[in-house]
């Protein structure tokens, strides 16, 4: 397999309706593919809108199930069409009233390889998250895909080192996290938490945010998508703050095992002094 990896994101303004939503995803995976991208990752439950700026339960219409539900399926098919491994971030239904924030993984055949839960939900004004989801009990899945091992972290999770960490001790070497994510306090730490993860835990790293206002709140999505390699640097420029964009970048895998020696922070860990951090 070649060290460079074509890898692309999609940030995306609110359609206002789902079929016209996956529609221009599909569209945007097709341009990326023609450009040569052999892995793309969408926004934080990319086929809705960000309902959880409000609590109504009439919002779990969204919801569908993992990998059986209809977007995952065709999303399947878009793969094995374009041979693009697509990482699809989804408002999930396990069984009725049972619901979670979940990324699929597809590879490039169309397989479905499996599912990432949210773990850390947010329940702050604009960010209602715990009104709808159950916190994940999946783990931190890595998953071996035609581009190399992938891992998932969403959106909120970001601001918690330890899931990064798992995820690293599991071999990824390039994180995808979905957000939805406003201007405001958030807006500088988007700039710095993950390139600071990227580095801490020597992978590459997908920063995929929303763009716009939608219709159920406030927030005012300021996409600044990015990929940032392991010495902490974007890969080119950012999205921009205002606007949809797809954006596709090389990846040099090879940086990964250049970094690991050179700083070897995996050598020096010190799990056998870290029990205080699993404390209550």
């Amino acid at each position: 397999m070649s060290n460079v990896v074509r890898a692309a994101l999609v940030q995306a303004a609110w359609t206002g309706d789902t079929d016209s939503m996956v529609a221009k995803h599909e569209a945007h995976t097709r341009t990326a593919a023609a450009q040569g991208a052999q892995v793309i990752g969408f926004q934080e439950l990319f086929n809705a809108p960000y309902f959880c700026q409000v609590q109504d339960a009439a919002h779990n219409r969204w919801a569908e199930p993992v990998p059986d539900g209809p977007t995952v399926r065709r999303m399947r098919d878009l793969a094995r069409e374009t041979g693009t491994v697509i990482v699809v971030p989804v408002f999930e239904i396990e069984q009725p009233g049972v619901y979670y924030n979940t990324a699929a993984v597809i590879d490039a055949d169309g397989s479905y390889l499996g599912k990432y839960r949210k773990h850390h939900l947010p329940q702050l004004p604009g960010f209602w998250e715990k009104f709808y989801f159950r916190p994940g009990n999946l783990g931190w899945p890595v998953f071996d895909t035609a581009v190399g091992r992938i891992g998932v972290y969403i959106c909120y999770d970001r601001h918690f080192p330890e899931g990064w960490r798992a995820l690293g001790l599991a071999g990824a070497r390039l994180v995808f996290n979905p957000s939805a994510t406003s201007r405001g306090l958030s807006a500088h730490l988007w700039q710095l938490e993950q390139p600071a993860a990227a580095v801490a835990n020597e992978y590459f790293v997908a920063a995929i945010n929303r763009v716009g206002r939608e219709e159920y709140g406030d927030d005012d999505f300021y996409g600044t998508s990015y990929f940032a390699d392991p010495r902490g640097r974007l890969v080119g420029d950012p999205a921009s703050t205002t606007d949809e964009e797809l954006l596709v970048r090389d990846l040099d895998f090879g940086l990964l095992d250049e970094v690991r020696t050179q700083w070897a922070f995996y050598r020096d860990r010190r799990p056998d002094a870290y029990g205080i951090l699993t404390g209550a």
